[in-house]
């Protein structure tokens, strides 16, 4: 089917109760616009698989900043944790690398990268693991780590749509697994621009088998859709983006009609613009087999200054896009900090000049909700700066965790710390918390005589308040990220295996040799041994 502009149902937007400072404000009426549909992709494995960005010419992301909503600053951080007890004990499981140097795919051939960063998000469905890098996809065996299929170009995904999610390969990919669902839910941006537009397109798996069918999505966007999100929920999924025309806009929320995606039919997108005051915000991901309370809006998250995060409450109504809302932001008082690199590129690697990005000018992917014996809770990081003097430069980047609590109320951040053990940067984190309330933190970690690594951090749910235990390295990268290349990651993922409940997995990317185009990445599971 060839895509067509959607045409947008203009709904009108009341501000209420935004007279005294840091009161709420609520947005009534979202902009409600069809997706264009395909029936469904019949089978990936049986598909075409597209060829563009293998073997393409080498393309750098830009990377398109968020004005820092706190500028630049000496806070003292209060919760920086310097020193580790030994911690819960950790079962190991499957470690093995993903797309990237060094993988054969399943036509034989060597992997190149072609673009920077990759952009590395994957997830644990029933019995594979799926991984997503700029600008390519694979499905591995999550019991063995065998490659199934791939890696072969994303928008191979996209052909049966036409228009601008079949004949580009843009990236900046997002993998989620719909546990509730037994289904896949995979999505990457075309951003051709001009007359061909911006556009989400999304694919929904008709089966648990990421090599199966698929039903296919192509939402439409006024400015280029920068950054998107997308979390899991009862009633959507529902999607942020940063978006941007030559400067940042604001940031966007969306809901996606999950109900009729899941059930193969036309379905619609409902979205709120909020303006260039907020920075880039993540939306809520469910993890577990507890749903939150019947009716709950999706709750989404940005920072809001150097003590605060803000929290939003998106209820959506598909039958009246009318009383659809948007409540916030509610302040959630935090720990004082400063961005680490002010936002920049500062992380330090042996033998190079070459700093790294930081991305510390955003919360990262993903907001992790869970409900545990009815007690809602979410848990979030960002990169930060620690052990920094009136010196320009000085410190060393921490990541910031926090556990939400108390949502459907007064929010409130129950616990939270800066890890930071030693002097080395540690940054790039995705968190999570399996079904006992144990908690887990991957991120990169370098510095001027370590290589870029990959590695984790867990506490057990009984543990002290804020705490994380010992450093569990996954992979020790052997390379270095040499000149004019300071783009790394953008973002890692760590999620929770549905059969067990307690399994980790996370992914994120690392280098075996010195170089510019030739980045690896490791998929690494592990679980508290306690959970069962």
């Amino acid at each position: 089917m060839k895509i067509v502009p959607a045409v947008a149902l203009a709904l009108a937007a009341s501000f209420l109760a935004a007279t005294a400072a840091g009161a709420q404000t609520v947005l009534r009426g979202a902009e409600q616009t069809p997706a264009v549909f395909s029936s469904h992709l019949p089978s990936l494995r049986g598909a075409m698989a597209q060829t563009e960005g293998i073997g393409a010419e080498h393309r750098v992301r830009e990377l398109k900043r968020i004005p820092l909503v706190d500028g630049p600053g000496q806070a003292t951080d209060p919760v920086v944790q310097s020193q580790v007890a030994a911690g819960a004990a950790v079962t190991a499981g499957l470690g093995f690398d993903g797309i990237g140097v060094g993988l054969v795919g399943t036509d034989g051939k060597n992997f190149s990268p072609q673009y920077a960063p990759p952009d590395t998000t994957g997830a644990v469905g029933a019995s594979q693991y799926v991984q997503w890098v700029n600008v390519n996809l694979a499905v591995f065996d999550k019991n063995s780590g065998q490659l199934l299929y791939g890696p072969v170009a994303g928008n191979t995904l996209f052909q049966p749509l036409g228009g601008a999610c079949a004949a580009n390969n843009d990236g900046d990919p997002i993998v989620q697994y719909d546990k509730a669902a037994g289904r896949w839910v995979l999505s990457q941006f075309a951003v051709p621009g001009g007359s061909a537009g911006y556009w989400q397109c999304v694919a929904v798996s008709q089966t648990s088998d990421a090599t199966g069918a698929y039903n296919l999505y192509a939402f439409q966007y006024p400015q280029f859709n920068d950054y998107p999100k997308m979390g899991v929920w009862s009633d959507g999924y529902y999607v942020t983006f940063n978006m941007f025309t030559s400067t940042f806009q604001g940031p966007r929320v969306c809901a996606y009609d999950r109900a009729a995606m899941l059930a193969g039919q036309p379905a619609a997108q409902q979205c709120f613009q909020l303006s260039s005051s907020y920075g880039s915000m993540l939306p809520a991901d469910l993890d577990g087999a507890t749903a939150p309370p019947s009716g709950s809006p999706n709750y989404l998250v940005s920072r809001l200054s150097s003590s605060s995060l803000g929290m939003w409450k998106f209820h959506v109504d598909w039958a009246n896009a009318a009383n659809s809302t948007l409540t916030g932001p509610t302040t959630v008082a935090v720990a004082a900090y400063n961005a680490a690199c002010g936002g920049g590129a500062c992380v330090p690697q042996p033998g190079t000049s070459q700093k790294l990005d930081s991305l510390a000018d955003r919360l990262m992917f993903r907001l992790a909700y869970r409900n545990i014996g009815g007690v809602e809770r979410m848990v979030v990081n960002h990169a930060v700066q620690v052990n920094t003097t009136r010196k320009p430069g000085s410190g060393n980047a921490a990541v910031r965790w926090y556990e939400i609590r108390n949502m459907s109320g007064t929010p409130g951040v129950y616990q939270q710390s800066s890890y930071g053990p030693d002097t080395s940067f540690r940054w790039m984190g995705s968190v999570a918390m399996d079904k006992q309330g144990n908690m887990a933190v991957g991120y990169s970690k370098s510095s001027k005589s370590v290589y870029p690594s990959l590695a984790f951090a867990t506490r057990a749910a009984g543990d002290p308040v804020g705490a994380l235990g010992a450093e569990t390295t996954i992979v020790s990268g052997t390379g270095s990220q040499l000149q004019n290349l300071s783009r790394w990651g953008d973002y890692t993922h760590m999620s929770v295996d549905p059969g067990d409940d307690c399994t980790f997995w996370y992914t994120g990317q690392y280098l075996k040799t010195n170089g510019t185009w030739n980045w690896s990445t490791r998929i690494a599971s592990f679980k508290i041994s306690a959970c069962q």
